[in-house]
């Protein structure tokens, strides 16, 4: 067993870094690795008040430290590789290592392609799909230290159906590159004891970019936790035994013996199917 670990806190002493981590799933699965005693680097762009979206690098860093973790927060602009490399040094020399790398940034706009701008499809492209790779590229020397480590995209599991690409093609590509990634780097890192996977809700998750969009409705959504308590299930497990999968959050959970529905963000209203997910409760299930 890993002496930085003890069954009843799996991630004490663990690094954990995260992009985008100054609010919603991010700040989540922060807070969650934080009451196990690990040690979080919450590298985003928001170290000032932001005017829509509550919630900075700094705040969150306060949190973790609130909830029993040690804390670094880092100015990242995840479209800039120096940075990005800056970041990553900076985690390294405060903690001397990465264990667990949270690839959680992320870039939206659901809308036809006669509707997205160039500058939109190249900010989402270049966070979701590009951010993943520059920010797993550069941490791997400081994950390679032979005791195993994670890395999770939270990306969807692949799926071609045409449905799934009609209504936001550009959102669909940025986010299945990120997917594409776990295939690739999966296989990649395993020689290094490196793990990587994606992980998807199934329903929608209330979020301060959620409430943003224009006629969702925030009350049939469940709460950021489920992510974060699926993603700690997934990281707590031995690196070489879990590599290259597609989780689902509430499967994850399910098989853990929690319920699901114990994260509605109000009781008793049923959560909105989210997108990319095939099978039973799609929100498409006869396309």
């Amino acid at each position: 067993m890993n002496p930085q670990s003890s069954p009843a806190t799996p991630l004490a002493g663990k690094v954990m870094m995260i992009s985008g981590g100054s609010r919603g799933i991010g700040r989540a699965i922060a807070l969650r690795a934080a009451r196990d005693g690990a040690k979080v680097v919450i590298a985003a762009k928001t170290d000032q008040p932001h005017p829509q979206l509550p919630g900075t690098i700094h705040e969150t860093a306060k949190m973790v430290e609130d909830a029993g973790g040690e804390a670094l927060a880092v100015k990242m602009d995840i479209r800039d590789d120096e940075l990005v490399e800056a970041a990553v040094a900076a985690a390294v020399d405060r903690f001397g290592r990465i264990d667990i790398l949270v690839n959680n940034a992320s870039a939206i706009s659901l809308t036809p392609v006669s509707q997205t701008p160039m500058k939109r499809v190249d900010l989402m492209f270049d966070v979701n799909v590009r951010g993943t790779y520059t920010f797993t590229r550069a941490a791997i020397e400081a994950m390679s230290h032979g005791d195993g480590a994670h890395v999770v995209n939270l990306s969807p599991p692949l799926s071609l159906r045409p449905v799934w690409f009609a209504r936001h093609t550009a959102y669909t590509i940025s986010k299945y590159g990120m997917s594409l990634c776990v295939l690739g780097m999966s296989e990649e890192l395993k020689p290094l004891g490196i793990a990587v996977n994606g992980l998807w809700p199934r329903t929608v998750i209330d979020t301060e970019a959620l409430r943003l969009i224009p006629g969702m409705d925030r009350r049939a959504t469940r709460r950021p936790e489920i992510v974060a308590d699926a993603l700690h299930a997934i990281v707590e497990r031995d690196p070489a035994e879990v590599t290259g999968n597609f989780f689902i959050d509430e499967e994850v959970l399910r098989e853990r013996g929690v319920d699901p529905d114990s994260y509605a963000t109000v009781e008793g209203v049923a959560p909105l199917p989210d997108l990319f997910v095939d099978g039973p409760g799609s929100m498409f299930p006869d396309c």
